[in-house]
This record gives C-alpha cells, sequence and structure tokens, in this order.
C-alpha cells in the first residue's frame, strides 16, 4: 500500500464490551474517536455472544458484533475500556485474550482502561516487560518496578496505552488520537484532525473540546 493510500485508509479502531464494562469509558472513548475520524467497532465479548450488555451501573450497551465474528479481522487499536465486571469478562475469554494477543503480536497499538490493565493484561502476562497504569484500587496487581502514577502512560516499546479510569479518559482519548494521528504525518502533528472536519474537534490551538495542548 503507498503512502498516500495509507494517509486514506481510515484508522480501524476495535472497542470491546462486556457484561459490567463501565459505560463512560465505553461511551466516551466510541463517541470522541468516531468525531475524530476514527473508524470505530464496537465488540462484545459477552461469554453468550449477546450484542446487549449491562454496565457497571445498569445501563445496557449495544454492540456492533459479536466479537467472535471479527476475531480474525485487522484492527489499528483494540481498546477495553474497564469497570470491574467487564475486565473479569475480558480475563475470562480466551477468544478476547487471543484477539488482543494477536494485535500485540502484529505491533498494533493497544488501550486499556482502569481495572482493565491489572485483570486483564497482568493477569495474563500479556506485556510483561512495558509500564502501565491502572486505577489505583488495582495498582497493587502491578509489579513495583513497572508500576506508574500517572494518570495515562504510554509504553513506546510494547506500543500499550493505559489509563486510570473516567476521569482521565479526556487525556487518554487525546494521547490515543495523537499517537495515530502523529504515524498518519510522519510523525508531524497535523494542523487538524485526519477526518478534514471543522467541529469540537480541530486542533489548531490544541483540541477545543479538551482545552489541552499537543503533547
Amino acid at each position: 500500500m503507498t503512502n498516500d493510500a495509507q494517509l486514506q485508509r481510515p484508522i480501524k479502531v476495535a472497542v470491546c464490551i462486556a457484561p459490567g464494562t463501565e459505560e463512560m469509558e465505553a461511551i466516551n472513548t466510541i463517541d470522541i474517536l468516531i468525531r475524530a475520524g476514527f473508524e470505530v467497532t464496537t465488540a462484545s465479548a459477552a461469554s453468550d455472544g449477546a450484542l446487549i450488555v449491562a454496565g457497571s451501573r445498569g445501563i445496557k450497551l449495544v454492540a456492533d458484533v459479536a466479537l467472535v465474528s471479527i476475531a480474525d479481522d485487522p484492527f489499528d487499536c483494540v481498546v477495553l475500556p474497564g469497570g470491574l465486571g467487564g475486565a473479569e469478562c475480558f480475563r475470562d475469554s480466551p477468544l478476547l485474550v487471543e484477539f488482543v494477543n494477536q494485535h500485540k503480536y502484529d505491533g498494533k497499538l493497544v488501550a486499556a482502561i482502569c481495572a482493565a490493565p491489572a485483570v486483564v493484561l497482568e493477569h495474563h502476562q500479556m506485556y510483561p516487560q512495558a509500564i502501565m497504569t491502572a486505577h489505583p484500587a488495582f495498582m497493587e496487581q502491578i509489579p513495583e518496578d513497572r508500576r506508574r502514577t500517572k494518570r495515562v502512560v504510554f509504553d513506546v516499546n510494547g506500543n500499550l496505552l493505559t489509563s486510570q479510569g473516567r476521569v482521565p479518559r479526556r487525556s487518554l482519548l487525546w494521547k490515543l488520537s495523537s499517537v495515530w494521528l502523529a504515524k498518519r504525518k510522519q510523525q508531524k502533528w497535523p494542523n487538524r484532525w485526519s477526518c478534514g472536519r471543522t467541529c469540537i474537534m480541530t486542533c489548531y490551538q490544541g483540541c477545543r473540546l479538551f482545552r489541552l495542548t499537543p503533547p
């Protein structure tokens, strides 16, 4: 694929959900990435294949597809929202673990929020060398030498992005967007989002929605 074709191809992101997924971490991630021009697929990792699952607060979340139907499809990024129940479902799903591992082996970006870094990634030793953060309640599950207390941590070598939870989700989403947009612009911060839209996500002076400056 030529460089021009790569720049034109939308960035494909798989956001996984399961019973007990934290609603804000899933919905806000999906919403903001779509606004930024990413092609987002919401995949249910529910053990029964259900597309409609109850989140951590009982709110119904609706997936586009069951994870099994896209298990062999390549994505540029995989996102694992938090919520203890959802993270435990991810942890106990061999399909989800294999899906994440395959994208890790392919050098794709993986992002995990809240409980997911500790309950899923650390439990399965998926990133044994990577630095990461997690919700403070799960921080002790990460070895001290790799544990970071920052709100958002990006391990360059592992291409792993982790966040403590819903409060810093804006920082996570900014970093998630910046990592991919920087790659698309050959490490140069773009004048606007890849979608080319003029909306609240324009970033001439940093994101007007987040009121942050580019990292």
